[in-house]
């Protein structure tokens, strides 16, 4: 009745013209019932959809990340109810570590080896099948030689972080020679053989010693300050929203809260499809 009193001058009717046979009677009221249903279908949909008659018609238009979240929300409101408790799900944080791309990423640590921290991170890269890249400071090296060949027998990169944490273009070129090269042969007496890769303090370098020092510079482009915080969570998020395909993750072994980070950080980007590599694989061209 809506759709005849809304639109009068469309009329239905079932009169058929003489001498047509019964068969084709039938078939010619089954047409006309066929149009007249699917167009006021078609109507009640359209006037649904812009506004007219509201809600369930536009559900069907609703983006496929709105409708999964409000599947999520409907379900952690439902447990909530049967618990009789309030709704605080936990898939809005889970979504956080979900990035959309999968890469190679380096985790490296600058300031090592520390004799507690250092063992325990790598504990934690064997058991996960982790291979990481370690730039070590000269002066920290003294005492802690097997962890150093644990680096390395355990196939860990070992790079030059200075002898003493030294600016390198503050100081004359000299002695920035010298501070680097008395750290290469610790690491060369320890291992066998010289760090091929140098990571200068703050990331401080110069084409003067571009030109004296025959090392690869490895720098980084992801750094939570993870020495500024010292806080496991706030690293691991900011590492986990912001890390991608080429990142090279800074962090420091010499703080048990980098070492937990780190390790967490693995779980979660590895559950994202992220394989880890040594620095030099991503440096590579």
């Amino acid at each position: 009745m809506f759709f005849l009193t809304r639109f009068p001058h469309i009329h239905i009717t079932t009169e058929l013209r003489p001498g047509v046979s019964a068969i084709m009677r039938k078939w010619e009221i089954s047409r006309r019932l066929a149009v007249w249903f699917w167009g006021i279908l078609a109507l009640l949909l359209s006037a649904e959809f812009y506004g007219g008659l509201g809600g369930s018609a536009r559900a069907l238009y609703r983006p496929a990340a709105a409708e999964d979240t409000g599947a999520e929300s409907a379900s952690c409101a439902g447990a909530a109810a049967m618990k009789g408790g309030d709704c605080s799900c936990s898939a809005g944080t889970e979504r956080t570590a979900r990035l959309e791309s999968s890469g190679a990423i380096a985790l490296t640590f600058d300031d090592g080896p520390h004799a507690v921290c250092t063992p325990r991170l790598l504990d934690g890269l064997k058991e996960r099948g982790v291979k990481a890249s370690f730039f070590l400071i000269g002066q920290n090296i003294d005492g802690n030689e097997e962890i150093v060949l644990r680096m390395q027998k355990e196939g860990h990169l070992i790079g030059n972080h200075s002898q003493n944490h030294m600016q390198l273009t503050a100081e004359s070129a000299r002695a920035a020679c010298e501070q680097i090269e008395y750290t290469n042969q610790k690491i060369e007496a320890i291992t066998g053989s010289a760090p091929g890769y140098i990571r200068p303090p703050y990331g401080s370098w110069s084409e003067e010693l571009s030109l004296l020092v025959p090392m690869s510079v490895a720098l980084w482009n992801l750094d939570p300050l993870d020495w500024k915080y010292q806080d496991k969570d706030t690293v691991v998020r900011y590492v986990t929203e912001r890390a991608e395909d080429g990142s090279i993750i800074l962090l420091h072994d010499i703080y048990g809260t980098s070492v937990d980070a780190a390790l967490e950080i693995i779980d979660i980007l590895s559950q994202n499809g992220y394989e880890f590599v040594t620095v030099d694989e991503l440096l590579i061209e």
